[in-house]
């Protein structure tokens, strides 16, 4: 559970930064020449409304060692980045399309082998002593 909790927690910080960001400077997110308006401000509102309850809730699973809901919060995560990835793509910028698809495809290989180790542990306990 401790690399997918290190990857989620760093994926969802990342994410609530960009937005964080929107929010504060949204011209260090823009395409270059683009000037920020008063449409940029909602679309950064929008997106830290999604992006920082789903960090509170990551960080409270990870406290609280929930290996299930950080499965299913971490993949929640994972899809994110990759719709970011496409808006990336979208925008045509390379950097903010690789990254995002970096993060989500590190985050889909934890959640996998999170969902590994959760399922040996619901066999193991179906054994008995």
């Amino acid at each position: 559970m401790r690399g997918a909790s290190i990857i989620t927690g760093i994926n969802v910080l990342v994410a609530s930064g960009f937005s964080l960001a929107g929010l504060i400077s949204p011209q260090s997110v823009l395409p270059g020449a683009d000037t920020p308006t008063h449409g940029a401000q909602i679309f950064a509102l929008y997106a830290a409304a999604r992006t920082i309850p789903l960090a509170i809730f990551v960080f409270a699973a990870i406290y609280r060692q929930s290996a299930r809901a950080l499965l299913i919060l971490g993949a929640l995560a994972g899809v994110v980045q990759l719709l970011d990835a496409g808006v990336g793509a979208f925008q045509g910028d390379v950097g903010k399309t690789i990254g995002p698809l970096s993060i989500a495809v590190l985050q889909f290989v934890a959640v996998f082998f999170l969902a590994k180790t959760i399922n040996a542990d619901v066999a193991e306990r179906g054994r008995g002593p």
